[in-house]
């Protein structure tokens, strides 16, 4: 019961919408790749995303060097690194943080939590992590193209 109790649980780890939002982009500029640079308008308009959102969004995407801008009548967007170079794992980290279940099993976002004091539901718990984040790491934008 405990670990189906704690499999629910896994489940409601969700994708904030901003990754959701995030990854559908860089999966339409990776199929456009050969395109030069995506206008933000034409992501918007295939996925029904506020512009001003979306804009928001690749602020952060740009900081983090996952995309380079170009101003003017052929500027937009396009990836600073390959498809094939970025994960999924990376974009909903950069967006939401830990993907373990709890903080205290977390590799990246770790802090105590008080069920460290029972090691069984760790142990659990980091089955969970391990599960999700390989297949995230494993997950390439170019995979979803």
């Amino acid at each position: 019961m405990l670990v189906y109790n704690l499999y629910k649980q896994s489940r409601q780890m969700r994708l904030t919408t901003k990754s959701e939002y995030l990854l559908l982009a860089l999966i339409y500029i990776a199929r456009h790749e050969k395109d030069e640079y995506i206008k933000i308008e034409d992501i918007c308009a295939e996925y029904d995303i506020s512009k001003k959102y979306l804009e928001q969004l690749f602020l952060i995407l740009k900081q983090a060097r996952y995309v380079k801008t170009k101003r003017g009548a052929h500027g937009g967007y396009r990836l600073s690194k390959s498809a094939g170079r970025i994960s999924v794992a990376e974009i909903a980290r950069l967006m939401d943080g830990a993907l373990a279940p709890s903080e205290s099993v977390s590799k990246y976002f770790y802090a105590h939590t008080p069920l460290e004091k029972e090691k069984k539901i760790l142990r659990v718990l980091k089955e969970i992590r391990d599960y999700v984040s390989d297949r995230l790491e494993k997950l390439r934008l170019s995979d979803l193209v």
